[in-house]
């Protein structure tokens, strides 16, 4: 090799590998520091934007969980509020069937009667219960009910399926094809409740028809028959036709109007013999009207969203139905509320308060329902969220022990460059000599 002092290409070459080694140092130092492989898209380019897009689904899923909680927490709210209303009717349901017991007086059941409307008082204030300023059983949480709103149903499935409009009363059979033993003799009392006022008239059977019992009784067009045809009994607030569960076709009665101001809140039919003795057989089976189809005004949907998913429209979509005293049938628009300051009147609140009480269990397990979802949905997105994070940390975290390796031997590669270097600079030094 030639013997130059202009250029030095052994200390040139040193200085070049000194720089790579430093430059490697730094990088090893970075990802020891930071502890990720990946710090800048130099590093990796293409692993820097998935592991980006990572990021960005991991916070989402860590915000949906938050909102599965939130959302949780929102329908307890509500859940608390309806259990609250269930206790309050099994308490009214005690009063009316102690009120339909003649062992009282008329200024006894005055007496429960206050007690009574203190509660249903209580209804209306349950119904009031808010979440962050949100009212939440008051039905302003509803879903849409179209025009004109829905009409009461009240359905009877224990009675023959070949029962239709035209069926005489003393031709009546039960499921199983068997006479109520209902006599021509015998006075039927009927009584229903609507817009918080009982309804309630007497007379005797002779050869009235199904379709006549309100007619030849309280004389009201406010029930009418749902004319037997298949197992259908109405149509809810969705548009959907609703079906019996038994799958026969039942004696179902509608209420004239729709909405809940023409709400039939109960209907209670009985018979007694020419004697005055009840006809235990024939009232179990007319005592069995369940409602069916609920009575609801026409609304927007105001339903409950829950997001819940990292994409627009993933989400938990539930309305809250009303829970006040008017929409269960226990006060009218006026502020009367349902009475049983007689026994009949106390009798007939009876069913009233069974309808009541199924409105406001079915909303109960509405909610339960949901809450339930959201547990699984919540455990989803934990377990999604934790998948994420281990793809995310294969990508971008950094191998500890591997770059600790990395960085030694760079570093020792860095002193023995700086040492190399040196030695290379004094290289030249010895053409010195030759000058001399």
């Amino acid at each position: 090799m030639a013997m130059v002092v202009k250029n030095n290409l052994s200390a040139k070459n040193t200085l070049n590998q000194l720089n790579k080694n430093e430059k490697a140092t730094s990088k090893d130092l970075k990802k020891l520091a930071s502890g990720m492989r990946i710090n800048s898209a130099g590093d990796d380019a293409s692993g820097l934007s998935i592991s980006e897009r990572m990021e960005v689904q991991l916070r989402s899923l860590e915000q949906d969980n938050q909102n599965s909680q939130n959302g949780a927490s929102l329908l307890k709210t509500a859940e608390g509020a309806v259990q609250s209303t269930v206790e309050i009717l099994r308490t009214l349901k005690e009063k009316a069937i102690n009120a339909a017991n003649d062992t009282n007086t008329d200024a006894d059941r005055a007496t429960m009667q206050k007690e009574f409307e203190q509660s249903i008082q209580q209804i209306d204030e349950n119904a009031q219960q808010t979440y962050n300023g949100l009212t939440l059983v008051d039905g302003s949480k509803d879903n849409h009910v179209p025009q004109p709103g829905t009409y009461t149903s009240l359905t009877n499935e224990t009675l023959s399926s070949d029962t239709d409009a035209f069926t005489y009363l003393t031709d009546l059979k039960d499921s199983d094809g068997n006479s109520l033993r209902i006599d021509s003799s015998d006075t039927m009392t009927v009584s229903y409740v609507m817009n918080g006022k009982t309804y309630t008239a007497s007379t005797k059977v002779e050869d009235i028809m199904i379709t006549n019992i309100f007619s030849y009784t309280v004389g009201s067009s406010d029930i009418i028959l749902r004319t037997p045809v298949d197992n259908t009994v109405g149509e809810n607030e969705f548009g959907e036709t609703v079906t019996n569960p038994s799958g026969k076709t039942a004696l179902t009665f509608m209420a004239q109007r729709p909405g809940v101001d023409n709400q039939i809140a109960g209907l209670t039919i009985t018979f007694q013999d020419r004697y005055g003795t009840a006809k235990r057989y024939a009232n179990a089976l007319f005592n069995n009207f369940h409602e069916s189809v609920r009575a609801k005004d026409p609304s927007d949907d105001n339903s409950i969203d829950l997001q819940i998913g990292t994409k627009s429209n993933q989400s938990v979509r539930t309305g809250l139905t009303d829970m006040r005293s008017r929409a269960l049938g226990l006060r009218s628009t006026d502020g009367e509320t349902l009475s049983i300051t007689s026994q009949e009147k106390a009798n007939a609140a009876i069913n009233v308060l069974d309808n009541a009480l199924a409105k406001a269990l079915n909303q109960q397990t509405d909610l339960g329902s949901v809450q339930s979802r959201l547990g699984y949905t919540s455990s989803n997105i934990v377990t999604a969220s934790e998948n994420t994070t281990n793809s995310m940390s294969v990508i971008r975290d950094a191998d500890m022990a591997a770059e600790m390796t990395s960085y030694t031997k760079n570093n020792v590669l860095t002193q023995a460059a700086q040492s190399m270097l040196a030695q290379a600079n004094q290289s030249s030094s010895s053409v010195l000599s030759l000058l001399q």
